[in-house]
């Protein structure tokens, strides 16, 4: 099996944060001498250079980053933040969130920033199996957004890439029609709406030139009943990647053994893990949960030291076939989408992955609709379940579907089955949770 950088793809983990150590006490001492946001942070904290900061060993010693640490340092001067630590003229790109809470957080990168973005990004896509030659066609919102390393990590794969961005499904399935790709690059989600829609037009999916499918963007493309419905409606393999657009846009990617998401930034990013609660570090070990935590270890523009990522995740660090010796992760769900039910923790995806063992009787798409606004809710849960196309089903099934959350989730809910067509689809992410009922 063929690997973009195989020499640092195999190396023996065990040694990876040894070797890691130098890159990360010259990173301290660049935020010490370029950062005013980390140097005020650190000195705050009780460190006042980087020797006293010491190696990897004693990371966990250091503040946590949050996105909203981040945001209190904008202003009309500083736009970007006081995290920029390197002047505008050596900024070659700047990308931007969505937004979607206010203003928009821009990310900046040099050089030598992209250069290891994409770099990262080739190990990722790479790991799917994906070689020079083969067409994709994609729907990632790769303009202003960081999607757009993808856009160069592709071509330096040699692949022959077709973006056509969300929100187009006519222009997306004419291109699958016309130009034949092999891969196609989308979020779980969508691939599913891309399917069904398909079908209401006598379009047969499964018969396409799509052989493999590159889900990102979102939880889902590990979970077993939504793999499955994928890999049926379009009869070709799925596999997954993984990012964070502050750090970087592709830090995991997962091989044809589809055994979860090899990290894919050895040498240029480190990652903890830690208990989302308390923040107490996590040990890397075959089973362990919890959130994921990244350092730069050589960025320019806007370093991150700790930054918590609120991706929560299942390690696994068996062998895989592949030869990557990297630790594997299944994200389980966003630690900033969790709600809590009478103490327990419920992941919308969760309820998403148990809902999918119904297989053919439910669509696989769900709403959770909380009553009451915040975290936590009382039971029981409101859950609206479709059901398939063409299935009517009375309370039996809704009653074992109830049942199957309690047991596997140990929380109460309330079914709700409407028919197929019912809830809605994205183009882009999926939304588990409307709050439109919330008070």
């Amino acid at each position: 099996m063929t690997m973009h950088a195989a020499a640092i793809e195999t190396a023996p983990w065990a040694d990876q944060a040894r070797r890691d150590d130098a890159a990360y006490r010259a990173q301290l001492a660049y935020l010490f001498a370029h950062s005013a946001f980390y140097r005020d942070r650190l000195r705050d904290a009780g460190v006042s250079s980087p020797e006293e900061a010491g190696g990897l060993e004693a990371i966990a010693a250091l503040p946590f980053t949050e996105k909203d640490d981040l945001r209190a340092t904008r202003d009309e001067a500083h736009p970007i933040g006081t995290h920029l630590a390197a002047p505008m003229s050596d900024i070659v790109r700047v990308y931007s969130t969505s937004g979607t809470t206010g203003t928009p957080s821009y990310i900046p990168l040099t050089q030598s920033d992209l250069e290891d973005w994409i770099e990262i990004s080739q190990r990722s896509y790479a790991a799917s199996g994906v070689v020079a030659g083969e067409r994709m066609v994609s729907t990632y919102n790769a303009g202003p957004f960081v999607a757009g390393v993808t856009l160069d990590a592709f071509a330096r794969l040699g692949l022959c890439h077709i973006p056509v961005g969300a929100g187009n499904t006519e222009r997306l399935m004419a291109a699958v029609q016309l130009l034949k790709p092999t891969v196609l690059g989308c979020t779980p989600s969508y691939a599913l709406h891309l399917a069904e829609w398909a079908a209401d037009r006598g379009i047969d999916t499964a018969a396409s030139s799509v052989a493999r499918i590159l889900v990102a963007g979102e939880p889902g493309g590990g979970e077993p009943a939504m793999r499955a419905r994928l890999q049926e409606a379009w009869g070709a393999s799925v596999t997954e990647a993984m990012g964070i657009g502050d750090i970087s846009v592709s830090l995991w990617g997962e091989c044809p053994h589809r055994d979860g998401m090899h990290f894919s930034g050895r040498g240029l990013v480190h990652f903890e893990l830690i208990d989302p609660v308390t923040g107490a570090t996590v040990a890397i070990e075959d089973g362990a949960e919890g959130e994921l935590v990244y350092t730069h270890l050589r960025h320019k523009a806007a370093p991150l030291l700790r930054f918590r990522s609120r991706d929560r995740v299942r390690i696994s660090t068996a062998p895989c076939a592949c030869g990557r010796t990297a630790p594997r992760v299944r994200c389980i769900g966003r630690t900033d989408d969790l709600l809590i039910v009478r103490g327990v923790n419920v992941f919308p995806t969760a309820l998403r992955e148990v809902v999918g063992d119904f297989g053919d009787a439910v669509s696989g798409v769900i709403s959770i609709r909380p009553r009451a606004k915040g975290v936590k809710q009382a039971p029981p849960l409101p859950v609206r379940v479709e059901l398939a196309e063409g299935v009517v089903a009375g309370q039996d099934l809704a009653d074992r579907i109830r049942q199957r959350i309690r047991d596997k989730l140990v929380v109460t809910t309330a079914v709700e089955l409407v028919p197929w067509g019912t809830l809605p689809r994205s183009d882009y992410k999926s939304k588990l949770v409307d709050w439109s009922a919330a008070t």
